[in-house]
């Protein structure tokens, strides 16, 4: 028997050995690197050959190891083309654990798709990407892409880490470019990483980066744009939908950008000209006639997506927009400017980044920048900015996608950087009234009234559009600490001209208190709990953000049941800090009534890592608080 079992060892050595050689194994990946990862980033290498104002070149190989699915985002095998980027060559090759070849995909074999879903218009932007269900993990990709362009405005815009949870083995960029298009470029959060700059002339810069651990997701963590190490380049001579440019100012980039990007583009026809200005009537007020010619476009126009950086910059036509009633967001700002330039309302093409974190145009950076384009009313010494590719935003409301961030604003004289409006603490408010009541055998019936306003009013009117069943399971979650909910009528109440929603609710829920012997027990606080679960991290590194401040108060009456009185109450309650203030009161009132009232403000503002645990103690403090119970005795 052991001739038999020593060949098997052998054979087992052999094939173990000859793996170790295969430099795609992913027995030669350290432990280091698979610590905390769904994936690494074997090699990541781009190589930028900038021929001149109205040609680059873009080489890219990426080898990912995948070890769950969660990873196989990180794979990043895809590629966006126009009329002005041509695809030259596309491949991947898959290898098992092992590092041996399972698939080779010629392109012949990728996913070829329009960008853009629905429409017709925009048939020459597609987009190009692998599509590939894996047998098993871990698995490794080989991707190469090539890339040829006219368009020069738009550089890449380099990540050396791309998000949580994936290592980089190795990566390196290459930029080559002639010396008279004024190459710029501007690193970020290099600090505490392995990155070396190998070459820096007048035409050419390269960056290698080996060894980046793969990072855990934590809470409340600033956006991957403002922890990770990346550069940002660009030329101030550059070339863009067949129209050479430059950006050396942000005044003369705006001022090209407007004559020869946006000049022809918002006519229309005499007819729709003539319909805007007998809809506007004999209004004279600027905002107003906007407001009227908003909502008109709302009711109009719908939006589809265009990925970020296929479509460019050049909106389509109004008068297509006009016709078909859909576009983009350039496409749906333009428009929306041309109908105000019928009725002899100014307005601006805005350039910006929209997310719901926030973040600025680089303002000390003259480039093409941006993912999203919105439209600038001159309003006094301010703008009103308008969403053009919402059905439903108030005139005017910026919610948390455009605010308080850095943009660009296109006019005709130049470009300029303002500040988008912001949503101050105090303003951005949920007010609770209501009443509820607790029968003999602890049943509870109330209603509530919740107004919110400010960036708080974005996370409800989204209310509105929901089925039965999908409000049922929002407001279950939202009162998740009441057992055996039962919710009775809901009423919305959307004002769009004070930008407030109202939500008006009934709710019941069987043995709310918990009735021992002749006791009596339950928590005051029924309607607006903090439920929110800050968790405790462990060495955090990263420092923490709260990105928008709010203002909660909440006044309800609470009737208790006959037959009862009152053992204990929970105190008076303060709590003040450097994250914000929170304060509860419970008054007694004849015939068995008590009044509770509550009020909780959070700062917004950008903290330290060492912060972290303290914001954690002051809501965990918060949330005790509000489950404070109440002790009834049965006469």
């Amino acid at each position: 028997m052991k001739k038999p079992f020593f060949a098997l060892f052998f054979l087992l050595f052999t094939l173990i050995s000859s793996a170790q050689k295969s430099e795609y194994s992913v027995l030669t990946l350290s432990d280091s690197l698979k610590a905390n990862a769904d994936a690494v980033v074997r090699l990541d290498q781009m190589d930028i050959a900038i021929a001149s104002q109205r040609s680059m070149n873009v080489k890219s190989q990426r080898i990912v190891t995948v070890f769950n699915e969660a990873g196989l985002s990180d794979i990043d095998a895809y590629q966006g083309y126009d009329k002005s980027t041509s695809v030259k060559s596309i491949e991947a090759i898959v290898y098992d654990a092992f590092g041996n070849e399972i698939k080779k995909v010629k392109r012949k074999d990728f996913k070829d798709q329009s960008a853009v879903s629905g429409s017709t218009l925009f048939s020459d932007s597609r987009v190009i990407f692998l599509e590939y269900t894996p047998v098993s993990y871990p698995f490794t990709v080989v991707y190469n892409s090539e890339i040829e362009s006219s368009n020069t405005a738009f550089l890449p815009q380099w990540y050396f880490l791309g998000g949580y949870s994936v290592s980089i083995e190795k990566c390196i960029l290459n930029v080559t470019y002639p010396n008279n298009l004024g190459f710029k470029k501007k690193e970020f959060q290099f600090a505490g990483y392995n990155i070396k700059k190998t070459l820096d002339t007048e035409t050419q810069l390269s960056y290698v980066a080996t060894t980046i651990l793969a990072q855990k997701p934590e809470s409340f963590s600033p956006s991957g744009r403002d922890l990770f190490p990346r550069i940002m380049m660009g030329l101030e001579n550059f070339h863009l939908e067949g129209v050479d440019g430059t950006a050396k100012t942000w005044e003369a980039f705006g001022k090209w950008y407007s004559e020869k990007i946006l000049t022809g583009t918002t006519d229309l026809s005499e007819e729709t000209k003539t319909k805007i200005k007998a809809l506007v009537g004999d209004e004279k007020d600027p905002i107003k006639k906007a407001k009227i010619i908003y909502d008109y476009v709302q009711k109009k126009s719908r939006y589809v997506n265009i990925a970020i950086g296929i479509g460019g910059w050049k909106p389509m036509l109004a008068t297509d927009v006009d016709r078909l009633g859909y576009g983009d967001c350039k496409a749906l700002s333009n428009y929306t400017k041309a109908l105000l330039q019928a009725v002899d309302v100014p307005s601006y093409n805005t350039i910006l980044y929209g997310d719901r974190y926030k973040a600025n145009i680089q303002s000390d950076f003259v480039s093409m920048q941006g993912n999203h384009m919105i439209l600038a009313i001159p309003n006094g010494d301010n703008y009103t900015f308008l969403e053009c590719t919402s059905q439903d935003d108030p005139f005017g409301y910026q919610g948390t996608f455009t605010d308080d961030r850095d943009v660009l604003v296109v006019k005709p004289e130049g470009g300029i950087i303002v500040r988008t409006k912001i949503y101050e603490d105090k303003g951005n408010t949920q007010t609770d009234k209501g009443i509820y009541t607790i029968d003999e055998n602890g049943n509870f019936s109330g209603s509530i009234s919740i107004i919110s306003e400010g960036s708080q009013y974005s996370s409800k009117q989204g209310l509105e559009a929901f089925q039965p069943t999908q409000k049922e399971s929002y407001y279950k979650k939202y009162w998740d600490h009441i057992n055996n909910l039962k919710l009775g009528k809901i009423t919305f109440t959307n004002n769009k001209e004070n930008i407030r929603f109202t939500e008006d609710i009934q709710i019941s829920a069987i043995s709310y208190a918990s009735i021992s012997s002749n006791k009596m027990i339950f928590a005051v606080d029924a309607f607006n709990q903090n439920g929110e679960n800050i968790k405790r991290i462990r060495n955090r590194k990263n420092p923490f953000e709260i990105q928008r401040g709010y203002l909660d108060t909440d006044e309800i009456e609470i009737n208790l049941p006959a037959g009862f009185s009152i053992e204990f109450l929970p105190s008076n309650y303060e709590l003040k800090g450097k994250f914000g203030e929170y304060k509860t009161e419970i008054i007694k009132k004849e015939n068995n009534k008590l009044l509770y009232k509550r009020s909780m403000f959070v700062n917004k503002g950008k903290y330290s890592n060492k912060e972290y645990d303290e914001y954690r103690l002051f809501m965990e403090q918060v949330s005790r608080n509000d489950n404070a119970k109440i002790v009834l005795t049965k006469n």
